[in-house]
């Protein structure tokens, strides 16, 4: 293998047999099905091809499905390809399912080793590198505890710091850098710049599309288990907020001779209805009297493009289409972004920016249009619309949408809280 390289991934295809049932499965591993075909293929990965040079950190995004986690494993051997190869110069540590390998009977320190001599290592090498696990993980006397009496917390605590602190080449990291508390996320990220400034190479998985951009040197962009596109952070998570409003097709007529579906731009429109480019919550709380409706809506980025996937410091609008179905007075139109866990992070309406709708006739349809900058911290979060009137110092609640779609923020700066105040520093 050329030194250059620390991975490269050769014409990968990863398939699988789906029976519809039990029985199928058992008529043909038998070979009692004779030539009746009695399964579905299924392919995770079809045709995957890239190189990862020594030092690189390369992040891999995609929708669930897409076969992010299955190349990894493919990668670090859990796996074999149905077709094509992999080649690998260098020690590996993956972060694929913490605590894989643990014996729930041993205490901790007994996993520890357990752990360390399933990597390759000796007692002796591991000893060398005990404290540093331990000081890591964090877990005080219950490392000498069975791992089955741990809290989850401190089990991820101890499987991610075994993982992380035998000293690797290669890193393969499948979202475990969000375990356990805010603190141990920071400790987390910490050791993970420590890994990219020693030159390690990185193999990266997450849905944060904030620490793709950030820690990522390139990046990759996997949709049912073709590669789209391969590049720079920004270009790729472009494409990939292209995809996630379902403003990208194949076109098979165009399609490239190693087989890989070849995926254009779909022209931006605002058309039609609007909140079919995106998934809509199917727990989402929608209510109200319906004397006026919310019919549609859309979130639209910077480059005018309908989206789910906004880039901090950049302009956004969310347009809200709401109808009459009664005479109305001044319907108030609003919105809200919230956390994942509920709280309220921001919002406002007309009757706050003091822009009155005025009167709707029955059957009358109006857009209203919020614009601002994107200020929020990187991070998911959840918008909500909602269509009201006050009557006297009544709240009249025509229609609410709660939680009706997933927003994901992209940020290269998050600093303290929910939002960054953008402050101007002098040094005289």
């Amino acid at each position: 293998m050329n030194e250059e390289y620390a991975i490269r991934v050769k014409n990968i295809t990863k398939k699988y047999k789906l029976y519809e049932k039990n029985g199928d499965r058992v008529k043909d591993a038998l070979g009692l099905s004779g030539k009746k075909k009695l399964y579905k293929d299924y392919y995770a990965l079809r045709n995957l091809s890239f190189d990862i040079k020594r030092g690189e950190t390369i992040g891999i995004v995609g929708v669930n499905g897409a076969g992010k986690s299955t190349i990894l494993k493919i990668i670090t051997g859990v796996l074999n390809p149905t077709e094509g190869e992999v080649e690998i110069n260098g020690r590996i540590s993956a972060l694929l399912e913490l605590g894989a390998g643990f014996n729930m009977d041993y205490t901790g320190i007994q996993n520890v080793y357990l752990n360390g001599t399933m990597m390759g290592f000796t007692k002796e090498e591991v000893d060398s590198r005990l404290q540093s696990i331990l000081d890591f993980a964090d877990i005080g006397d219950f490392i000498n505890q069975p791992v089955k009496t741990y809290s989850s917390g401190m089990f991820v605590r101890l499987a991610f710091a075994v993982a992380i602190n035998i000293d690797p080449e290669i890193l393969i990291v499948d979202e475990a850098l969000s375990v356990g508390d805010v603190f141990f996320q920071n400790k987390c990220f910490h050791k993970f710049e420590e890994f990219r400034n020693a030159g390690k190479t990185i193999l990266f998985v997450s849905h944060d599309l904030s620490s793709i951009r950030k820690y990522c040197d390139r990046a990759i962009l996997l949709d049912h288990g073709v590669k789209l596109e391969e590049g720079d952070t920004a270009s790729v998570i472009d494409t990939f907020k292209r995809v996630l409003v379902g403003q990208y097709a194949p076109e098979e007529e165009d399609a490239k001779p190693d087989d890989q579906t070849v995926i254009t731009a779909a022209p931006v429109s605002e058309e039609g209805e609007w909140k079919k480019n995106y998934v809509l919550n199917p727990d989402s709380d929608c209510y109200g009297d319906l004397k006026a409706e919310i019919v549609d809506f859309a979130v639209i980025d910077s480059k005018g493009k309908f989206t789910s996937v906004l880039v901090k410091g950049e302009p956004f609008r969310i347009r809200v289409k709401i109808r009459a179905n009664e005479d109305l007075e001044d319907p108030i139109s609003s919105f809200t972004i919230k956390t994942l866990k509920g709280t309220d992070i921001t919002g406002t309406n007309t009757k706050f920016e003091g822009h009155d709708i005025g009167p709707m006739k029955a059957g009358e349809e109006k857009v209203i249009t919020f614009t601002q900058t994107m200020n929020i911290q990187g991070g998911q979060y959840l918008l909500s619309l909602g269509c009201t009137r006050y009557v006297s110092d009544e709240l009249r609640v025509y229609n609410r949408l709660y939680d009706i779609i997933n927003l994901s923020i992209v940020s290269e700066k998050n600093t303290v809280g929910f939002y960054d105040m953008n402050s101007v520093i002098e040094v005289e």
